[in-house]
């Protein structure tokens, strides 16, 4: 019985320090490294040296999103969305050792993104964590509406991180896609903001829809999903082929359907309408890039 209670309550552990480091959006990130990397043209490192690579954007990322819940425990407590993390909890202890932990993981991924790469690449790697983690997390996020907009250039850099593995002299296709990421970030995380208002409201957190209202913002989320759309088909026009343009294509007509509805009448139902197909425009769109590469 006691062996038992034992390893629920280690499972239900492992579980709260998994959450900790964010690893869901880890993956997302590190499949925009893989996105990078394959869009790249030229002769990029084996299959070793990649997945050392994939590795390390996740570690970084994953050394970020700790990092991130570290110091916004405090705020955690006070949104029904995040008061049940670890930190806020307390089921984990708030303590300077977590910090040491996650420079070491950040040092670490760093390191093997060098030692596997180049230094380029891996000077990507850190700025996609130092983005999220510092100038997001600590600079931004408490004092202005534009902090997920600023923040967003994390993403981009784990793209750039991808494709100066193959070649540090950037061509059009990864820059576009990284342009691609940075305009996602803002209507994706906006669309959660305005299910999520009142929380950020409560916490005191300038998010735009506390700013500027939800109507007002789900009108701005429409807008720049126009925008990142727009932008998402360019690379058709520097050498990117027709799965890309379908991925792209399909999942951009389902997002900004998404976003036109939240900007209607907008509503947590309608916003989370909104994140979801966010995500759904991603993945189509990554996914597609990969493959148009791997195929053509």
């Amino acid at each position: 019985m006691d062996t038992t209670l034992g390893n629920k309550e280690a499972a239900h552990l492992a579980r709260k320090v998994l959450g900790l480091f964010k690893l869901r959006i880890g993956f997302v990130i590190m499949i925009t490294a893989l996105a990078g990397f394959a869009v790249t043209p030229g002769a990029g490192p084996g299959g070793i040296p990649l997945a050392v690579l994939a590795f390390a954007v996740l570690i970084s990322s994953a050394s970020a999103g700790a990092f991130n819940q570290y110091v916004e425990y405090d705020t955690d407590r006070l949104m029904q969305r995040t008061r049940g993390r670890a930190f806020a909890t307390g089921a984990l202890r708030h303590t300077p050792a977590w910090l040491a932990l996650i420079v070491i993981l950040l040092a670490g991924s760093v390191a093997a993104a060098w030692y596997a790469t180049n230094p380029v690449a891996a000077l990507y790697v850190f700025l996609g964590a130092f983005f999220y983690a510092v100038v997001y997390t600590v600079w931004l996020k408490r004092r202005t509406w534009l902090n997920i907009v600023v923040g967003g250039l994390a993403g981009s850099f784990s793209v750039l991180a991808g494709a100066a593995a193959v070649n540090t002299e950037l061509g059009a296709l990864p820059l576009l896609l990284a342009l691609v990421l940075f305009l996602w970030t803002p209507p994706h995380f906006w669309s959660l903001a305005i299910a999520n208002s009142s929380d950020y409201a409560a916490a005191g957190v300038p998010m735009l829809p506390v700013v500027v209202g939800n109507a007002r913002a789900a009108q701005i989320v429409f807008a720049s999903t126009l925008a990142l759309v727009g932008v998402s088909l360019l690379p058709v026009f520097f050498g990117a082929g027709l799965i890309y343009f379908a991925g792209a294509l399909a999942g951009g007509a389902h997002f900004i359907r998404k976003a036109w509805q939240l900007a209607r009448a907008p509503s947590r139902k309608t916003a989370m309408s909104s994140f979801h197909a966010s995500l759904a425009q991603l993945s189509l769109l990554l996914l597609a890039a990969i493959t148009d590469a791997l195929l053509f």
